[in-house]
Parts: C-alpha cells; sequence; structure tokens
C-alpha cells in the first residue's frame, strides 16, 4: 500500500510539474523591445529546463525498481508526455532565438581595428548582452532536445522491459491446477495474505459504516435504490421506448434491425455504467474515505463498462425477446440456448477483476495471485468451450428433430472454431502449468469478443444508415433528389461511398483496440484518445502527415477536381467550338489539359496534407526499380501518348492504318488509342506502337481517295473502245472528281489477255470503297451491253486415256 502511495504522489507531482508555466523572462526583458499587449509570453526554460530534468530523473528511478505491467504503461505514458512538453518548450525558444538574431544584425557586426570606425559604450554593452543572451538560449535548445531524446530513449527502454516482463510472465511455470502449489492459497498457512485481506476488507467495511451514519443513510439509500431502479426499471423501458421508435418512426428496411441491435447494447450498457456509478457515489461520497479504497471503488466503476459492454452486445446479438428483429442470421434455438453466456462471462470477469483489484489494493502475496488468475482463465475457458458445444448439440438436435439448421457462412464456422480452439488451448496452458498464459489468453478472447462484436454492430449501423438516408424511397432520398436534381443511381454512389468511409474508420477504431488495448487495462473512453492522439498526428510523424489537414486536404481535392472538371467542359463545348480548330485538335487540348491538372491536383492535395517529398524516398527508389523492370511498358506508351497529343501526327477523326488494322481513330488515351472499324468495333492499339510502326494516315493533310479498278479483257477486244468506254462510266459517276480527270493505263499484256487499270480520284479516301462498288456496277452493265467480255482463267486438265495422256484447256 505505501508503494502505491508514493506512486500515485510521484504521478501526480509530474502531472503538476509538467503544465507548462509561461512567465516573463527576466533576463530577457530589458534586451527585448516592448511587446504587444496580445503577444504570448515569452518561456521562462531557466525554471522550466531544471523541472523537465527532475521530473525525467524520477521516472528513471520508477522504472528501476518497477515490475507491474501497468505501472510501466502510466510511467511509459509519463515519458512520452514528457518528451513532448519538452519538444513543445524547445520550439518556443526558437523564436526568442530568432528576436535575438534579428536584434544583433541591427547592430551589425562589431567594427575592426582596421575599418577606423568607433561605436559607443552602449552599442558595445548592448551587442554583449544579446550575444549572451543568445548563447545561452542555444544552450537551453540544446538540453530542451537531449531531454526530449533521453524521454524517448526511456520510453523504448520501458516498452522492451514491458515486452521482457510479459515474455517471462507467459513463460512461467507456476504448476498445474491440479497440484496443491496451486490450491495452497485457500488450505495452506497464507497467514500473511489473511492479515493483508483482513485488513483491507475492514476499510471496505468502515467505508460502507461511514455511508449509514446518521444524516447519510438516507442519501445512501436514494442512490442504492437510484441504481437499482436504473438497473432494472430504466433499462427495460429506455428499450421499449427505442423499440417504439424503431417501429414507428424509422423507415422501413434493415435499418431498424440494426438501430434496435445497437440501443440495445448502449441502453444495458449505461444501465450497468450509471448502477455502479450510483453505487460508487452511495458509498464514497464522503471525505473520510480513504484513497486505496476510493481507486479500488474507481477500478470498479471502469470494470462496469467492460462488463456491460460484453451483456450487451450479447443481448443485441441474440435478441431472444424479438426473434424477427434479430441482426444475425442465428435461428431461435441457438439464440436461446446461447441466452445465459453472455451475462455469465460479464459476471465472471465483473468477480474475478473485482478479486485481482482487491489482491492489488490489500497487496497480497503472489500464490494468491496466481490462484486468483488460474481461476478466471480456468471459468473464462471453460465457457469458451460450452459455447461449441451447446451450439453444435443444438444444431444436431434440429437435424435430428427433422428442423434445418440455419446456413452458416465460413467466416462464422472460423469464428466458432477460433473461440473453441483458444478455450482448449487455456484449459491446457492451466494443465500444464502456464497460468499466467492461460490468463492472457482468456482476456484476450473476451477482449476480441468486445472488439469484433463491437465493429460488427456498428458497421451494420453505419451501411443501413447510409442506403435509408440515400434511398428514393424513403423521404430523405427524394428530399436529396429534388434538391440537388441528380439521379438515382448517384445517391447510391453516395450512399455506397459514405458506408465504406465509415467502415474504414470503425476499422482503423477497431486496429488501434486490439493493439493498444486490454481487457481490464483500457476503457473505451482511453481507447478513443488513443484513436484520437493518433490520428491528431502522434503516429504520422515521421512523414511530417498532420491529419488536421486531411480536411483541408480532402477540401483541396474535391473542388479542385470540380473546377477541372467544369473547365474542362466549358473548353469542350463554349470555348474551342468557337475557335478555328478541327475536332482531333480540340480533343486532343482537352485531354492534355486534363491529364496535366488532374497531377497539378494530386501534387496539391499532397502539399496540403504536409506529406514532405524527402520522406518518401524509398517510395521513389522502388518506383524507380519497377519503372527498369516491370512498368517500363506503360511509361512507354505514356511518354508516347504525350508525344501523339503534342505532335499529332495522327487525330482523332483520322483514317490510319496499322499492322493490317484500318479504322477512325475515336479516342487518345493516356496509355492507348481507340480504332473503330467498319464494323464499329473496336481496336485499343498501344500508343507507343503509333510512334515506332509505320502508319498510314489516309485522312492527314486532306488527301484525296484513289478508285483504281484492274479488269483483264481477252487479247480480241477493241482496246481504243473499251478505254472509251471506261473513261465514260467514270466521267458519269458523280463521286468522281473531275480535277485531276480520270485516265485508263495499260498496266500488262500476258497470255490470259490485256490488263487495263482505270483510275479517278474522290473527294475523302472514307468514299473509295463506295464509289469503286458504283463503277464495278456500271461498268460489268455497259460492258455486256456493248458485247464485250472479260477475259476468263484457263485451266489445264490432263487425263490418262487407255494408257495415253491427254491434255485439255478450258
Amino acid at each position: 500500500m505505501s508503494t502505491l502511495l508514493t506512486f500515485f504522489r510521484v504521478c501526480l507531482l509530474t502531472l503538476i510539474t509538467l503544465t507548462p508555466v509561461y512567465t516573463q523572462a527576466a533576463d530577457t526583458t530589458a534586451a527585448a523591445p516592448v511587446a504587444d499587449a496580445d503577444a504570448p509570453p515569452k518561456v521562462n526554460a531557466s525554471v522550466e529546463l531544471p523541472k523537465l530534468q527532475k521530473i525525467l530523473d524520477k521516472i528513471k528511478s520508477q522504472v528501476s525498481g518497477e515490475t507491474n505491467d501497468s505501472k510501466l504503461g502510466q510511467l511509459n505514458d509519463l515519458a512520452l508526455e514528457l518528451s513532448t512538453n519538452a519538444d513543445t518548450l524547445g520550439q518556443a525558444l526558437i523564436p526568442q532565438r530568432a528576436q535575438l538574431v534579428a536584434q544583433l544584425a541591427v547592430l551589425g557586426p562589431e567594427p575592426t581595428a582596421e575599418s577606423g570606425v568607433k561605436e559607443t559604450p552602449e552599442v558595445t554593452r548592448k551587442r554583449n548582452s544579446l550575444e549572451s543572451q543568445k548563447s545561452k538560449l542555444d544552450d537551453q535548445v540544446k538540453q530542451a532536445e537531449a531531454i526530449k531524446g533521453s524521454a524517448l530513449n526511456l520510453s523504448a527502454q520501458i516498452i522492451n522491459l514491458r515486452r521482457d516482463a510479459m515474455k517471462t510472465q507467459l513463460a512461467l511455470n507456476s504448476g498445474s491446477i491440479f497440484s496443491a502449489r496451486f490450491w495452497a492459497p485457500l488450505f495452506g498457512d497464507q497467514s500473511l495474505d489473511g492479515e493483508k485481506i483482513s485488513d483491507f476488507a475492514d476499510e471496505l467495511v468502515a467505508t460502507a459504516a461511514l455511508s449509514w451514519e446518521p444524516g447519510w443513510r438516507f442519501g445512501t439509500t436514494a442512490w442504492l435504490l437510484g441504481a437499482l431502479a436504473i438497473f432494472i426499471l430504466g433499462r427495460r423501458y429506455t428499450e421499449e421506448f427505442f423499440a417504439w421508435i424503431s417501429i414507428h418512426k424509422m423507415p422501413e428496411g434493415r435499418l431498424r434491425r440494426s438501430f434496435l441491435a445497437n440501443t440495445i447494447a448502449l441502453t444495458t450498457l449505461l444501465a450497468v455504467v450509471l448502477a455502479f456509478n450510483f453505487i460508487d457515489l452511495a458509498f464514497t461520497r464522503r471525505e473520510e474515505v480513504s484513497d486505496d479504497v476510493q481507486n479500488f471503488v474507481d477500478k470498479l466503476v471502469q470494470l462496469s463498462v467492460i462488463c456491460g459492454l460484453i451483456a450487451g452486445l450479447g443481448r443485441a446479438f441474440l435478441s431472444t425477446r424479438r426473434p424477427s428483429w434479430r441482426l444475425p442470421a442465428i435461428s431461435n434455438e441457438v439464440a436461446t440456448a446461447l441466452k445465459p453466456v453472455p451475462p455469465l462471462t460479464a459476471a465472471l470477469v465483473f468477480v474475478f477483476q473485482t478479486v485481482e483489484s482487491f489482491n492489488s489494493s490489500a497487496g497480497t502475496s503472489v500464490g494468491t495471485t496466481i490462484w486468483a488468475n488460474g481461476l478466471t482463465a480456468l471459468l473464462i475457458g471453460a465457457t469458451a468451450l460450452s459455447i461449441s458445444f451447446r451450439i453444435n448439440r443444438v444444431r444436431r438436435r434440429m437435424a435430428h428433430e427433422g428442423h434445418q439448421p440455419e446456413a452458416r457462412s465460413t467466416l462464422v464456422g472460423l469464428i466458432q472454431m477460433a473461440i473453441t480452439l483458444t478455450g482448449a488451448a487455456i484449459l491446457i496452458s492451466l494443465v500444464i502449468g502456464y497460468v499466467t498464459l492461460g490468463r492472457f489468453l482468456s482476456y484476450e478472447l473476451v477482449w476480441m469478443g468486445i472488439v469484433f462484436g463491437s465493429f460488427y454492430l456498428l458497421s451494420s449501423l453505419m451501411t443501413d444508415a447510409c442506403e435509408s438516408l440515400f434511398s428514393t424511397s424513403n423521404s430523405t432520398g427524394k428530399r436529396l433528389q429534388t434538391t440537388l436534381n441528380i439521379d438515382e443511381r448517384h445517391l447510391s454512389q453516395a450512399a455506397s461511398l459514405l458506408a465504406a468511409l465509415g467502415r474504414t474508420i470503425l476499422i482503423l477504431f477497431a486496429a488501434v483496440s486490439l493493439f493498444n488495448g486490454t481487457l481490464g487495462s483500457s476503457t473505451p473512453i482511453e481507447l478513443l484518445q488513443k484513436a484520437l492522439e493518433f490520428w491528431g498526428g502522434k503516429g504520422l510523424e515521421s512523414l511530417n502527415i498532420v491529419p488536421a489537414h486531411l480536411v483541408n486536404a480532402i477540401l483541396c481535392l474535391v473542388i479542385g477536381i470540380y473546377v477541372l472538371r467544369s473547365v474542362k467542359r466549358w473548353l469542350d463545348k463554349e470555348f474551342l467550338p468557337k475557335t478555328t480548330m478541327d475536332t482531333g485538335m480540340r480533343v486532343s487540348l482537352v485531354t492534355l489539359f486534363s491529364n496535366i491538372g488532374y497531377v497539378l491536383i494530386i501534387l496539391l492535395t499532397l502539399s496540403t496534407m504536409g506529406l514532405q517529398w524527402n520522406k518518401l524516398a524509398w517510395i521513389v527508389s522502388a518506383l524507380s526499380v519497377g519503372i527498369g523492370f516491370g512498368l517500363q511498358e506503360i511509361v512507354k506508351n505514356f511518354i508516347s501518348g504525350l508525344i501523339l497529343l503534342t505532335e499529332r501526327p495522327v487525330k482523332v477523326g483520322d483514317l490510319v492504318s496499322i499492322s493490317g488494322i484500318e479504322g477512325d481513330i475515336r479516342r487518345i488515351n493516356v496509355r492507348a488509342t481507340e480504332i473503330q472499324l467498319g464494323d464499329k468495333s473496336t481496336v485499343i492499339v498501344p500508343n507507343s506502337q503509333l510512334i515506332s510502326q509505320n502508319v498510314r494516315n489516309a485522312t492527314m493533310g486532306n488527301a484525296q481517295g484513289v478508285a483504281t479498278i484492274t479488269l483483264t479483257f481477252p487479247l480480241d477486244i477493241d482496246p481504243v473502245q473499251v478505254r472509251q468506254l471506261l473513261l465514260d462510266v467514270y466521267n458519269e459517276n458523280e463521286r468522281i472528281l473531275e480535277t485531276p480527270e480520270p485516265s485508263v493505263s495499260f498496266k500488262d499484256l500476258t497470255p490470259s489477255g490485256i490488263v487495263l487499270s482505270v483510275t479517278g480520284n474522290v473527294a475523302t479516301p472514307r468514299q473509295v470503297s463506295g464509289a469503286k462498288s458504283d463503277l464495278l456496277f456500271d461498268i460489268l452493265t455497259r460492258l455486256r451491253k456493248e458485247g464485250v467480255v472479260l477475259s476468263t482463267p484457263q485451266t489445264m486438265v490432263i487425263e490418262r486415256k487407255n494408257g495415253n495422256l491427254v491434255v485439255k484447256e478450258d
């Protein structure tokens, strides 16, 4: 008890002395100019630094002789707070130093003998005073940095001590629960422990007697009746009130069930916590109550939060009073079988945590503490195994009676398996003598159940609330749709986005709870403070990201994207169509502007967040290696896309041919280009191919199309007549241009006949195919009318008749 009081006094002294004291420094007041009334007072480092050093020495002395894990954790928090205060003090001295440097700059350097300039003794005295103050501030800044570094090193050493102590405790074999050593505190000679327990029990009895003295008896009775009323009637009628709200006020859908489940857990938690607070006020409201008793009762009040969570989450999950409102897919038979488990677990945790707190306050021996820990682990492990046994027994009975049990997901099966294996591990560790390990596993099992259960209820509520808020079947969704004039799918996207953001936040809080809290050592308020401290800047100092600036960064990102899209829409729809640029040039400019704009917005957002690029050198190095190996094709296509958008060898709307593919360019993206074929299908061509391969741009430079038809005629035709016939057909076609005029050329003279080629130009290459089709129809019709036939290919057939070879030509 004396050790606990000493530690409490040291912590109280530390918290008091760590409060920054801001006074006007006596040695800098004379040299500094008159400050404004609103200017912050300067830090008196001469007073604060010795205090910080004294506190650091006290923490070191406490750490050197401490083995209790919870007290080491408190000392670690004090060391971190000391480091923060030392850093704050050092940062507060920097502006004072800058002011002194500016004043020295005004006085200028000390004149030398060669310069022949003499200064007055007052200026010399002033310079010497300022330089002395500057030297003193430099020493104080160094001392603050040294205290900060020492505090951080001490925190690291405390963490290592706690880790080593945990390993030692987990590896300590204190005897099996079947051994006489384990049960010695009950049947052995423990006179010293009995005396300590009796003394502390007498203190508790004396405290209860104080509350029943005349003049205090009525208040005590009122507080106890209030606790009983809140625990029974308050919880019940509050739960009924929220159920009425769910039925009559909440919109139809899953939100009703998730809202009611969360309110059941919340009302149970509030009822338990308020009832214990009322009991605390009933017995410990007098000033005569000792510190040990007050600390013991305060621990019970904190423990009521954990027990209320266990009972509330169990009632919310099982919902035996309203089976149709049950949130998880659990059959009524299984829920009824598991109904005693949550209150039993809460009772076991409360009873044995109370025993541990009692032993800690009374200062009992190690054997008594181990006995209490082992009994706690034994009952919690047995409860964990009973959960699986009850579930399996009920499911087997349902199957035997012909009722189909509810379908279980893989996740539910894994959770049940984990509970079973953990319960078995707890019992095995107790049997072989590792009581501390069993106690650790049992409390971790309960803590993880609390964290995952809370996450499930809150995430369900978050998802259902977002879907209900933006659903057009409800009044809120209809009002949003009418007010914002947006499509229903956009509301659905907003609901999904907000739900995902909420679940992400819940996952982060769950991670903080799992890594920074354990049963009996953390409360929800402490975990919330740790999470806020982490996301308030302390957890991201290595990257110089201040999460308080995340809101500004998000606003910068949203506003930047909105402005970029508005300007892009204005360029595409209003400004560029009024210029003389063609469609391809306009599309290229808009795409290039959009790409550059998104890069600038991302850089501006990261800058607003406070990200230092020099902290990401390892990312840049890894990215360079990735570019050299795996990302070279992507980078090559990206650079090629920029070249296509700037040099514009091809543009949107051009008719191109590449690698046997011919079609119109519809879009030039950063990585690839989309080419639409004649059948309206699209071919995606990497930009690097358009740069490195031979590409035919049929429409570049306002090129005309050429319609060329090659025909083969027999040798006995009149060439002049056929030539004129072909020219007449070309001249009569409205698509054939007059300039340059059509022409017929003699291509070849073969055994098959005369090969003539007729050529004419059309306005664009896209008209070539249609023009050739029309010309062929007209040419064949005119040739048949004039009696001119085309040459047919000759074939040679060799047959054997009567032993002789016969050659036939067709």
